[in-house]
């Protein structure tokens, strides 16, 4: 499995922590151990162009998602296929805005929106009520069991 994490933000992130994170849900969701992730953290101007180029919103946000492969979750019977999942890119300074907002930690936000845009990758979205719930009870299971693996 190859997960790049890079840190082009002017906050201290520990690479290895977001690594394992992904790592950990490749495994929960079956992802073939050769697929390919890029975990990105920018500063709030760089989101914010990016934000505009592909989704005309403007301002910054906090996690965007790129997909590559479109691939899908897999099972114990049947793992993915290997491919390129995509890239993630966080926002620190938005995460901690959102962390002070929801009253937990600027790392557990930030382990939230990374979970939070594999999920995407793998094709979950939250536009409908239905998928909403769906989404984020599997990204808090995710999120929660990894913690506590920890």
């Amino acid at each position: 499995m190859s997960i790049e994490v890079n840190n082009e933000s002017d906050v201290s992130i520990d690479e290895a922590e977001f690594a394992a994170l992904a790592k950990y849900v490749f495994e929960a969701m079956h992802i073939h151990p050769r697929t390919e992730l890029s975990i990105m953290f920018v500063d709030p101007d760089t989101i914010s162009e990016l934000h505009v180029q592909w989704m005309d919103i403007p301002g910054p946000t906090d996690v965007l998602s790129f997909p590559m492969d479109e691939l899908r979750p897999g099972s114990v019977e049947n793992p993915a296929d290997e491919g390129i999942l995509g890239d993630i890119v966080i926002c620190p300074d938005v995460a901690a805005e959102q962390a002070v907002q929801a009253g937990h930690s600027h790392i557990e936000e930030m382990l939230l929106l990374a979970t939070h845009g594999i999920l995407h990758l793998l094709g979950y979205d939250h536009a409908e009520p239905q998928e909403e719930r769906e989404m984020f009870s599997l990204q808090r299971h995710l999120l929660l069991t990894f913690l506590a693996s920890r």
